[in-house]
């Protein structure tokens, strides 16, 4: 056990919000705020390397956990830590995070001291969220990362900011006061806020089962618009064309896939076998409608944001699928898609940062002029669209293959659309953006000044040497997030529900590490457990 596991998590929510201070602190000269980022998110990045280097594998339940009490009434504790579900996307944003900075670095010309500071609580709020273990923590995190990134919408949008950071902060924000509402909820009829005692209590019986139908009905919509799940879209076209590559990039998905797993189906897994049938449904629709909007689209921005739609709506898929499998590619392809996508809008935000425009016709024959930025996005969109020995691969076949044989048939077989599209919208948008004749306004450009500078570089060789160790080798990331990994099983008997909990019920809500995962049969008395692996 190292010295830092006790406070490690402590110190990964506070670096970048202390980066935040000081930053407001600092003469906005000299590039001091970009650089005094830059220096946070590295450290913190750093930081978040010794989750997974002090991990224990083959242990399962919540590890480095801190839980001390916060406010007595309600009693509200401070209660964080990480298992296999969390750990990696905890790095993933400690990694994006300077990613961000850099992308930034010459296209934040104004008001860099508020830029910077709210992109850092920004990331305080992500980490939060990934790491809170009671429930109302969790929300306030959940809820402080909507509004720095409202903000800097309508700060920096490129035209329309305004209205995108308001459609953004409705429809995200709205649909958290019903999650509200359920999570105080269950504090009155359970009176706690802690994730492990409420899973236990959830899967007892104990609650009324018609009105913990609507409270797991109110976690789910306030995911699934943050994710967003077909219908509930509306905002992420505006929000990915307007909002700083930085926000789009770090932001990305991650929130809302994150908690359908931990807090939509980890908590309320009988009516998550419910409402399943459903979310595959949606799903389906889902990958298909992304798909076409996104060979459409003339701004690439927009055709991110739609390509994103469809790539989260496969995992949406396999999160509902409800099997060991379909988990395991899901979380690996909310990893794979950070890398990848934040790639691809380094990249993008690039090319806009030097030609002035995002839409697509006015670029052309661009790879003479740009050979590493080509080269890159090349690879970058190789991975996007599932090439063997990239890290897009992985996750997709793990997804669609658990699909094709634990759920059915069928829903694979619509779901593969999602390679076949994705390959036709991302290899048209190379081919538009860097082969064919060369447009005007390429050739009006001193090419010395375009391509990728040493900073970009130092930033981007590391992503795509990872889409490939991510491809090559995906041990390195799969084994611990098994041990994470434990959805419930997509039928029960009409007697008996079961589900995973982190700890033994009525156990008390302590510091350290969780005993966990167990089975709790609904009625299985509390006094006696038993640990067997619940897999599907």
């Amino acid at each position: 056990m190292s010295a830092l596991d006790p406070i490690i998590l402590d110190l990964i929510l506070l670096v970048p919000l202390a980066g935040a201070i000081l930053i407001a602190l600092l003469p906005d000269r000299f590039k001091l705020p970009n650089w005094t980022a830059l220096i946070t998110t590295l450290a913190t990045f750093a930081l978040t390397l010794h989750l997974p280097a002090h991990f224990a594998t083959g242990q399962p339940g919540f590890q480095f956990e801190v839980n001390v009490p916060w406010i007595a009434n309600p009693a509200i504790f401070y209660h964080v830590g990480v298992d296999g579900l969390s750990l990696w996307l905890v790095v993933l944003v400690g990694l994006l995070a300077p990613v961000g900075v850099v992308a930034s670095w010459n296209t934040i010309q104004t008001r860099r001291k508020i830029f910077y500071s709210l992109f850092l609580v920004q990331q305080t709020a992500m980490f939060g969220v990934f790491v809170a273990l009671d429930l109302m923590l969790y929300y306030g995190f959940w809820e402080l990362s909507l509004v720095p990134m409202a903000i800097l919408i309508a700060m920096y949008g490129r035209k329309e900011g305004p209205q995108a950071a308001l459609k953004f902060f409705l429809f995200t924000f709205i649909p958290s006061a019903p999650l509200l509402v359920a999570i105080l909820w269950l504090y009155a009829r359970t009176h706690t806020f802690n994730f492990a005692d409420l899973q236990y209590q959830v899967a007892s019986g104990v609650l009324p089962a018609g009105a913990l139908y609507w409270v797991a009905l109110a976690f789910l919509v306030a995911f699934a618009v943050k994710v967003p799940v077909f219908p509930l879209h509306g905002w992420i076209a505006d929000t990915y064309n307007e909002a700083p590559v930085a926000l789009a990039m770090v932001v990305a998905g991650k929130l809302g896939l994150y908690s359908l797993l931990r807090f939509h189906v980890g908590l309320f897994a009988a009516q998550a076998r419910t409402l399943a049938p459903l979310l595959m449904v949606l799903a389906v629709i889902g990958i298909l409608y992304g798909a076409c909007l996104a060979l459409v689209q003339r701004d690439f921005f927009r055709l991110m944001a739609f390509a994103a739609l469809s790539h989260f709506s496969l995992i949406v898929l396999g999160i509902y699928g409800l099997t060991f499998l379909g988990w395991t590619g899901a979380v690996y392809q909310i990893l794979s898609a950070g890398v990848v996508e934040g790639t691809l809008f380094l990249l993008l935000g690039a090319l806009e940062n030097r030609f002035r425009t995002s839409i697509i016709p006015s670029y052309g024959g661009l790879a003479a002029r740009l050979p590493r930025t080509a080269s890159y996005f090349v690879i970058a969109t190789l991975a996007m669209i599932g090439l063997p020995m990239l890290s897009g691969f992985i996750g997709e076949f793990i997804i669609l293959s658990s699909t094709f044989t634990l759920v059915g048939r069928g829903w694979a077989v619509a779901a593969s659309f999602t390679v076949i599209l994705g390959a036709a919208y991302m290899l048209s948008l190379v081919q538009r953006l860097f082969y064919g004749p060369e447009s005007a306004l390429a050739a009006s450009k001193s090419p010395s000044s375009l391509d990728l500078r040493s900073g970009e570089l130092a930033i981007l060789t590391p992503l795509v040497v990872l889409m490939l160790v991510m491809g090559l080798a995906p041990s390195l990331w799969l084994n611990s997030i098994e041990a994470g990994v434990h959805p419930p099983p997509r039928t029960a008997p009409a007697t008996q529900r079961a589900v995973i909990v982190s700890a033994p019920a009525g156990a008390p809500s302590g510091s350290g590490r969780s005993e966990g995962p167990v089975v709790v049969p609904a009625t299985a008395a509390p006094a006696t457990q038993s640990s067997p692996e619940a897999q599907p």
